[in-house]
């Protein structure tokens, strides 16, 4: 499938630009907006302020041993780990998947 932008895609973008890929998604039936894409990262972060939106309760969390490691090298444990649905697209051009 083709993937096009129309003008309200750029609504905020000054141009000429380099930013990043970002998108709005369907998690859990909760529209997220501005999330980035960094196809250079090797995990799927929620940050919790966006996961106490979703209100789903703390313990379906499942704990997870190994900390993240930041550019700058601080190290972060994590809360936890979910899988959510989440859908691009909009009907009748949609997926849905469930990530973790």
């Amino acid at each position: 499938e083709v993937i096009t932008f129309s003008e309200a895609d750029y609504e905020g973008v000054r141009l000429p630009h380099d930013d990043p890929v970002v998108v709005t998604l369907l998690v859990e039936l909760f529209t997220m907006k501005r999330i980035l894409i960094d196809s250079g990262s090797s995990v799927d972060i929620l940050y919790k302020h966006a996961f106490d939106q979703l209100r789903i309760p703390a313990d379906q969390l499942k704990h997870v041993k190994t900390p993240l490691v930041c550019f700058a090298g601080e190290t972060i444990h994590p809360l936890g780990s979910i899988n959510l649905s989440v859908v691009a697209g909009t009907a009748p051009c949609q997926t849905q998947v469930e990530m973790t």
